[in-house]
């Protein structure tokens, strides 16, 4: 009898014709060979590989000594060895895992390094730590020098695991991984693979620490020195000159740098072209903070280097070329706006920043490459010109040979294009002063009103310069139509009918803005007037600036001379009144006196109005000792149409002259008291009604409402005070000038009303 504990045989026949047991069986299958050493390196690998992605490594070393209670690497921050205890610890635990050292090192700190950042931060917390987390960032990265100092520390996986969570970085924790020698600002950006990533999250942290850095002085030192190293690397590696056989190697910083160093220029590009930047928005704020870091300051390091040069000049050119939507007719009519003054003072210091490295001459070079081989920003083009001149003392005489230059290739070639960047050249430097570069008027007679012009050599020049500038003429501001009608072309009789048509189309155009030709001032200075000024209040200002001439020289001006000839209208019925105000001649002819009577000798002034004035002059004599006390100059009545307006301007020139002599100066209370009553008669007010509240005139800015009458006083006394100040500044410092005119009487007069 069989075992019954035994298993059944398996069927089937065996030996004898008995079934096989179990154990048979079990000895007659065929055993599978183990696993070799390949196959187990793979699944190792795998394993891994797995860990690695999935472990919480944050965690990690709480298998040392249990749960800590703040983070993970604190407690070893605060060792006496920390790096020691740190590195045995990970090894260890690395051994355990089968990670590298490295990899498990560079991941743990990794995460500690983004723990910082976050702890106690707010969404609106910018880019720039804490005194508390600066500190723990410090501790940090002693102990991962401590790491890579014994090979325990892996840059490239620390830059992916960083990358995995960028929006958690604060950009001065990666700024010091960079100045600790832990990782390089390069090494981190080039280790990420997609470029345009780079590219955003530098920007939008670079922008929150120029905002941050213009709204807090408390860590004001380390945000400028970011703003300073992030600047140097993208100008040095952004314009390096790259040899070809490291052109590929270095591919993508260059490129970073570069893109980075764009987009922050079209946001402050963007920013001035908005036109309603308010001083403190934020966005006023980063664009302030980001050109500043292009001082030679910011970049004295790498001054030595061709990168700064090569970075200037890219910038000019992007500034010059950005939104080229503007025509030249709209430059034509627009550019009296892009003066200097008027040029938004972030965009005049931007371009005298990138003058510093540039030479007048390569600038004048460089604005000439960039005309003939883009479309331009003319605004932009134009106030580079402006702060062109205005900055360097040297560059009048650049742009004079430019503009000559340009002129002869325009009339040679016939080249439109040419002659539209001399005008609206010339026109932008007359509009800085006289100071930096002559008038337009002086500049458009040199180049066409003699035969040694351009426009002389043929009968297609002529036809070439009308052609243009009648096409200006509906675009033409009125002085320039003016000066073209007042100081003409000089042209050959046989063609004189060009001359005519120019000067008929100008004239039907000025007399539809209601603008006549003959009251155009002798001295009229384009950069600052607006709308055309009254003649009469003009006259005032072309005698004031005949006399100093007249005393400079010695003889009559040339401007006064034709005038009298070419201009008759205005010399007889404006300036000759106001050159002739009657008034106590002194004893010792000065200035006025001697052009007076040097324009008498030469036939220009008619013998009856100069009786006249003499006439009225005596009668100043005769009243005179009743006011010798007081020692004053006191006027007569002049006999003309201005009446007590003329007394008024007489006073006003009397107390300028006292407020300009030491010598008067204790008699400047009385010339006072003398103005306010010739500004009482001026207004047609009686004693009691100067008294009275009612004599106030009252300015709005926003709708003026005056008499005829009291906008002739307003007009006179604001012209009196801008020429007192200029005549206080002749003999005094400027600060002493406007000190000595900022409680100037008569401006008490014009809003308070007479005294």
């Amino acid at each position: 009898m069989s075992d019954p504990g035994a298993p059944e045989a398996a069927s089937g026949p065996g030996p004898r014709g008995r079934r096989r047991t179990w154990a048979e069986l079990l000895a007659g299958r065929v055993r599978r060979p183990k696993p070799g050493r390949e196959r187990g390196q793979q699944v190792q690998a795998a394993a891994a590989q797995l860990l690695r992605r999935h472990l919480n490594l944050g965690q990690l070393l709480l298998e040392v000594e249990g749960p800590p209670a703040k983070l993970p690497l604190s407690r070893w921050m605060d060792r006496g060895r920390p790096g020691a205890l740190i590195g045995s610890a990970l090894r260890d635990q690395a051994s355990r895992l089968g990670l590298p050292v490295a990899v498990l090192s560079s991941q743990t700190v990794a995460s500690a390094f983004v723990q910082i950042c976050e702890v106690h931060a707010e969404p609106s917390r910018g880019v720039l730590l804490d005194p508390e987390q600066r500190k723990k960032l410090f501790s940090l990265l002693e102990i991962a020098g401590h790491l890579l100092a014994h090979s325990m520390f892996s840059r490239l996986s620390f830059c992916e695991e960083l990358w995995k969570v960028q929006d958690s970085l604060l950009l001065e924790a990666v700024w010091h991984l960079h100045t600790q020698n832990i990782v390089s600002l390069q090494e981190l950006l080039e280790s990420h693979l997609d470029v345009q990533v780079v590219v955003a999250w530098l920007f939008r942290n670079l922008r929150c620490l120029c905002e941050q850095t213009e709204e807090s002085c408390q860590h004001i030192d380390i945000s400028r020195s970011m703003l300073s190293d992030f600047v140097q690397m993208f100008v040095l590696r952004g314009f390096q000159k790259i040899s070809g056989l490291r052109r590929n190697e270095a591919e993508r910083m260059p490129q970073i740098a570069a893109a980075v160093l764009q987009k922050m220029l079209l946001f402050a590009l963007e920013t001035l072209a908005a036109g309603s930047v308010q001083e403190e928005s934020s966005a006023h704020k980063a664009v302030r903070c980001w050109f500043s870091g292009f001082s030679g300051h910011a970049l004295r390091s790498i001054i030595s280097t061709d990168s700064p040069k090569r970075f200037f000049r890219h910038t000019l050119t992007q500034i010059l070329t950005y939104q080229p939507v503007l025509k030249v007719s709209d430059a034509v009519q627009m550019q009296r706006d892009w003066s200097f003054s008027r040029t938004h003072p972030l965009l005049t210091g931007l371009y005298r920043r990138l003058f510093v490295l540039l030479s007048p001459e390569e600038l004048v070079n460089h604005l000439q490459e960039v005309l003939e081989t883009h479309e331009v920003n003319w605004q932009h083009v134009l106030s580079c010109v402006s702060t062109l001149v205005v900055c360097f003392p040297g560059a009048q005489q650049l742009v004079t040979d430019w503009v000559a230059h340009l002129l002869t290739r325009a009339f040679e070639n016939f080249d439109l294009d040419s002659m539209v960047t001399v005008f609206l050249v010339v026109r932008q430097a007359a509009l800085e002063g006289p100071s930096v570069f002559p008038s337009y008027a002086d500049w458009f007679q040199a180049s066409f009103g003699s035969a040694r012009g351009h426009h002389c050599s043929s009968k297609k020049a002529l036809v070439f310069l009308f052609k243009f500038l009648s096409d200006l003429v509906p675009f033409e501001a009125p002085r320039y139509l003016q000066v073209h009608i007042l100081h003409p072309p000089l042209v050959p009789s046989k063609y004189r009918s060009l001359l005519t048509d120019y000067v008929s189309l100008a004239k039907t155009r000025l007399a539809d803005l209601k603008v006549s030709v003959e009251n155009m001032g002798l001295y009229e200075d384009l950069s600052t007037v607006e709308d055309v000024i009254e003649p009469h209040s003009q006259a005032f200002q072309d005698v004031e600036k005949a006399i100093q001439v007249f005393e400079h020289t010695g003889k009559i001006p040339v401007a006064v001379m034709e005038a009298s000839i070419f201009r008759r209208p205005y010399y007889v019925s404006h300036f000759l009144p106001a050159l002739l105000t009657p008034r106590v001649i002194p004893s010792a002819p000065d200035s006025r006196a001697a052009f007076i009577e040097s324009l008498k000798r030469a036939d220009k002034i008619p013998p009856s109005l100069y009786s006249t004035y003499h006439q009225a002059c005596s009668a100043a004599e005769e009243k005179r000792p009743a006011n010798v006390a007081l020692g004053l100059k006191v006027e007569v009545e002049p006999s003309c149409a201005e009446g007590s307006l003329g007394l008024l301007t007489a006073a006003l020139l009397e107390l300028r002259a006292a407020m300009t002599d030491p010598a008067q100066y204790d008699v400047l209370s009385a010339q006072i008291a003398l103005v306010s009553e010739r500004l009482s008669s001026a207004l047609g007010l009686s004693e009691d009604d100067s008294s009275s509240e009612v004599s106030k005139i009252q300015l709005s800015v926003l709708a003026p409402k005056l008499e005829q009458r009291e906008q002739q006083v307003v007009d006179l006394l604001l012209t009196s005070f801008c020429q007192n100040l200029m005549a206080a500044s002749s003999f005094a410092p400027p600060d002493s000038a406007h000190q000595f005119l900022v409680l100037w009487p008569p401006v008490g007069l014009l809003v308070e009303g007479p005294c």
